[in-house]
């Protein structure tokens, strides 16, 4: 079994992961070799096409985005539309963890939208944002490896999603309404019960594949905001935002 940096939190899960990893790759269904990452994957423009479609897509103003390379084109889209995008800053590393992202302030820049679309674009032409400075967002975007039509999600392993989701629920920049989409190839949605969800997990409300959009009318609650037994020690110190909130 693939060991990552983030294995040994949950077995099981470790064991879904490194399975939809192998099974992208021997499929020829990844862009390169995902393991150990959010995968990219084949259909990722027209998974975003289908995204772009939803009701939740064209009434949402300001999207959250996850960083990874399988979301470009969602950014992109997002960025094309006159959204504005928050983009999570890689493992959370700087105090200010989110950078802005607008069709208007790139084109002020001349900075190509393709361009700001990419994890280093946006880092480099973006805006670096504290909480205090963001609006409520409207829609959220998550990467997976795995997920299940009931709306269970799991990423690399890190947690990074969900922690941002708490800190933002935490500050009232995601409300538990607010709805939660992701992009994957058909080959990551597995049965429910391989897919184990935990307290602090957020479940999807739309899965979007290269063949068609999915509803979960997920059973699965949310967490109202930081799960805190869920957060690792060794996060507080490599995640310096943490320390602004308290335990509950």
């Amino acid at each position: 079994m693939s060991q990552t940096e983030w294995s040994g939190r949950h077995a099981g899960k470790d064991e879904l992961r490194a399975r939809i990893w192998a099974l992208l790759n021997s499929e020829r269904a990844s862009v390169g070799d995902g393991t150990g990452h959010i995968p990219d994957f084949v259909g990722a423009e027209a998974a975003a096409s289908h995204l772009a479609q939803l009701d939740v897509w064209t009434q949402a103003q300001i999207v959250k985005c996850n960083p990874d390379p399988p979301q470009i084109p969602v950014r992109l889209k997002a960025l094309q539309a006159g959204k504005t995008v928050y983009m999570a800053v890689p493992r959370l590393q700087d105090e200010r963890c989110f950078v802005k992202v607008t069709a208007s302030a790139m084109q002020a820049k001349g900075v190509p939208l393709r361009e700001a679309a990419t994890v280093k674009g946006a880092l480099k032409h973006g805006r670096l944002m504290h909480f205090d400075e963001m609006q409520p967002i409207d829609l959220v975007v998550v990467g997976c490896v795995a997920v299940s039509h009931l709306g269970g999600r799991t990423g690399k392993g890190a947690g990074f999603a969900d922690l941002e989701l708490g800190m933002l629920r935490e500050l009232s920049l995601v409300r538990l309404a607010t709805p939660i989409v992701t992009t994957v190839h058909p080959l990551q949605i597995v049965e429910a019960d391989e897919l184990p969800m935990a307290s602090h997990d957020s479940p999807l409300d739309w899965i979007c594949t290269p063949e068609g959009p999915i509803e979960t009318h997920t059973p699965y609650p949310r967490p109202a905001g930081l799960v805190w037994k869920s957060i690792q020690p060794e996060q507080f110190d490599s995640i310096p935002v943490l320390n602004r909130f308290t335990p509950m």
